[in-house]
């Protein structure tokens, strides 16, 4: 599909994109933005903020808290964050909670994952601004053992009822999610432990998705096998008689899993070239939107060229802009040009708002900074359009 050269959405246009922020708002970003655009200076904060936090001083957590906490989350709790999810709706801009954990080890820090994540559902399901919440399975089940499961190695006695209990974990969250008619993404993960995730996402779509969809699977397209994944999901979908769920993401893990795959000799799951990433993530998008009908989707991405496509093939095939299946997300705080501009536009534009205790939320904190500093050229353009956007204001 061809992209017209005068786009339908202008993604340059910082007034809209920072309206919801005052000026003081947009200077303390500028200041924030400007320091995470050194790469040096944000590998050596990150450590020295672990550290810190290791240690206990008090001083440590007010700073992060009143900067790159305060610019990447919602709050430490669900009521913390409503201020923010009203902001965001004022906007036009829907929101998609995520508990910030990462993944968990122990039977009692897996209850609580999925206990927060119920409560996220029933704090969703009383805000019309909140249509879906983000989980992990490894909030739930252990790695190790989804590793073990993915390797066909046979569980002992112990593992099979370790198993039970996660099986049990995750169907609690997704009946509750259906009860309360809420959405649940469930993130992609490491390749190696995927085909487990995979497992459990699909049973609980089969078992949820029957006449409206609850249940999201995430399709990590810098992986060269996954496009046939969806169409191979959606074609199973299909045959058992279900709606798929489909969350697009580029991925989280390339150098990890290009690493992995050289020590132990195998073929590196991931894609040869940027573009060959590109190629297939359009291409999953159009997939999904020719099924709109069929699939819901979210084009979940900081890449202007794939948010131009969807809004050039919604309007090419005559499609209802507004339509549940058919969606946009952004991470908060970050490519605020796209969300609020596509918001402004008539499409369903989402935050994703992670929230909870500072201390949980670090390891997203310092990958938000180290994966977007300079190198990745992610924070150069969010400095970029903010400086534009002061001066626009004649700050």
């Amino acid at each position: 599909m061809e992209i017209n050269e005068k786009p339908l959405i202008d993604f340059s246009d910082t007034k809209i994109a920072f309206r919801h922020k005052t000026d003081d708002e947009l200077k303390k970003a500028a200041r924030l933005f400007s320091m995470m655009n050194r790469e040096g200076l944000v590998n050596f904060g990150s450590k020295m903020g672990l550290k810190a936090l290791h240690w206990n001083l008090p001083f440590v957590e007010k700073i992060i808290k009143s900067t790159i906490f305060e610019q990447f989350c919602g709050g430490t709790s669900l009521p913390e964050s409503q201020s923010t999810i009203n902001l965001l709706y004022d906007n036009n801009t829907l929101t998609i909670l995520d508990y910030g954990a990462e993944a968990k080890s122990t039977e009692q820090d897996f209850n609580r994952t999925m206990s927060e994540t119920i409560n996220a559902i029933d704090f969703a399901a009383t805000n019309k601004s909140v249509p879906v919440v983000s989980s992990k399975i490894t909030g739930m089940c252990r790695f190790a053992l989804l590793e073990k499961f993915q390797n066909g190695e046979e569980f002992i006695e112990s593992e099979n009822k370790e198993w039970d209990r996660a099986m049990k974990r995750v169907d609690a969250v997704c009946a509750h999610a259906a009860y309360k008619k809420v959405g649940v993404f469930f993130d992609a993960e490491e390749s190696w432990i995927q085909d487990s995730i995979d497992y459990f996402v699909n049973l609980m779509m089969a078992k949820y998705n029957k006449t409206r969809v609850y249940i999201y699977n995430t399709y990590q397209m810098y992986r060269h096998d996954r496009l046939q994944y969806l169409m191979d999901s959606f074609d199973n979908a299909k045959r058992d008689g279900y709606l798929l769920g489909a969350k697009l993401v580029r991925g989280a893990y390339m150098e990890k899993e290009r690493k992995r795959a050289e020590e132990k000799g195998y073929d590196s799951p991931i894609q040869p070239d940027k573009q060959a990433t590109d190629g297939d993530y359009n291409a999953a998008l159009q997939f999904c939107l020719e099924n709109y009908k069929d699939i819901a989707s979210c084009n979940a991405t900081h890449n202007e060229f794939s948010c131009h496509f969807q809004v050039e093939y919604i309007h090419q095939a005559g499609l209802p802009k507004e339509h549940p299946h058919i969606n946009f997300c952004q991470l908060y705080g970050m490519s605020d040009n796209l969300t609020f501009n596509l918001a402004n536009g008539g499409y369903n534009a989402a935050k994703y708002l992670p929230y909870g205790p500072l201390r949980d939320v670090i390891p997203y904190l310092i990958r938000r900074a180290q994966e977007n500093t300079a190198v990745s050229g992610d924070m150069s353009r969010e400095y970029e359009m903010i400086v534009r956007e002061v001066k626009r204001r004649g700050m």
